[in-house]
């Protein structure tokens, strides 16, 4: 009998050891997600919300394999060092941190969790990186501008230039976002060449209804939407606003233009989102930011939305339509 109980006793540790096995949770990793912004609708598609959505792609599961701590400022910038000190408290795994300022702060927090910059400028310049190909510290991600901050400007307002040839006052809604400014000084450098007036407008918080009161007030005949994550996150209240004042706009990602918006020249938020999310891939299976190089663009895209050129009585020019990557008609 003392032999058959033993058999039992081991029979039944044969299948209770599986079954714990099988029950005990896997590696859970935790991802903070730092950003200048407000929190976006969850159905706006910005880097906060499309990050994790890409991860979600390659296997880490919010909820199960994966916990997301975000962290917005609200617009406020001076909080952005404490809100990157609390992902730091929390022993994050990776930092996602969206804008220069984001970069910065959690720069300033920690120089041990690895960093992916998430649609940064001049990392080099900026101190974040010792190069582009080697970064050599905790830093390092996508950067949003091969040619460097603003360069992308020039080409954005010649284009809204051609698409409006009796365009004399351009608005340029702009943040006090440093990577803002550096767009709104590339712009008045390329403006005279293109017999354009700017009308500067820098949005207060988020009251939108004064912004484009000036606009129309000083007789803007089109508008230009600096990239900007916090103009990014507002989308649906410009481009209705911009609708609501017949003011043709051009802005930074192709998303805003499949939501309404009449033309866009630049990057897919998607996109970049996707790249961004495969750093932290690659840094969660054991890759060092210091060996991974910061990548850069190779292809921007036009985007037209034919809807919103009719709905504003624009024709659109053949030469534009011809180069356009994207049209929706």
């Amino acid at each position: 009998m003392r032999w058959i109980g033993l058999a039992v006793v081991l029979v039944l540790s044969l299948l209770i050891v599986p079954l714990a096995a099988a029950q005990q949770v896997g590696k859970v990793y935790r991802l903070g997600i730092i950003s200048p912004a407000a929190v976006p609708d969850p159905s706006v598609a910005t880097s906060p919300n499309l990050v994790p959505m890409a991860l979600r792609e390659l296997g880490y599961i919010d909820g199960q394999n994966l916990v997301v701590e975000r962290r917005f400022a609200e617009g406020k910038r001076d909080r952005l060092r404490g809100l990157a000190r609390e992902l730091v408290q929390l022993r994050v795994d990776v930092i996602v941190a969206v804008s220069d300022e984001a970069v910065q702060a959690a720069k300033d927090a920690t120089v041990t969790i690895p960093i992916v910059m998430g649609f940064g400028n001049s990392p080099v310049e900026r101190g974040f990186v010792a190069s582009l190909a080697r970064p050599g510290g905790n830093i390092t991600g996508v950067q949003y501008e091969a040619s460097g901050e603003g360069q992308l400007t020039g080409k954005r307002l010649a284009l809204i230039k051609e698409t409006i040839p009796r365009a004399a006052r351009i608005a340029v809604l702009t943040t006090s976002e440093s990577g803002s400014r550096a767009q709104l000084r590339e712009a008045q450098k390329v403006a005279p060449a293109l017999r354009v007036k700017l009308v500067v407008v820098e949005i207060q918080g988020n009251d939108y209804d004064h912004a484009f009161a000036r606009m129309v007030a000083e007789r803007a005949d089109a508008l230009f939407v600096v990239a900007s994550t916090i103009l990014n996150r507002d989308r649906k209240q410009i481009i209705e606003r911009a609708a609501r004042y017949r003011l043709p706009a051009m802005y930074e990602w192709r998303e805003q233009v499949e939501v309404g918006g009449l033309m866009s020249y630049g990057n897919s938020t998607v996109d970049l989102s996707r790249r961004v999310a495969a750093y932290v891939d690659k840094i969660l299976k054991g890759a060092t930011p210091a060996d991974l190089p910061v990548e850069q663009p190779t292809k921007y895209g036009l985007a037209i939305n034919l809807k919103t050129a009719k709905a504003l009585g624009l024709t659109i020019p053949p030469s534009l339509l011809l180069s356009a990557d994207q049209v929706i008609e």
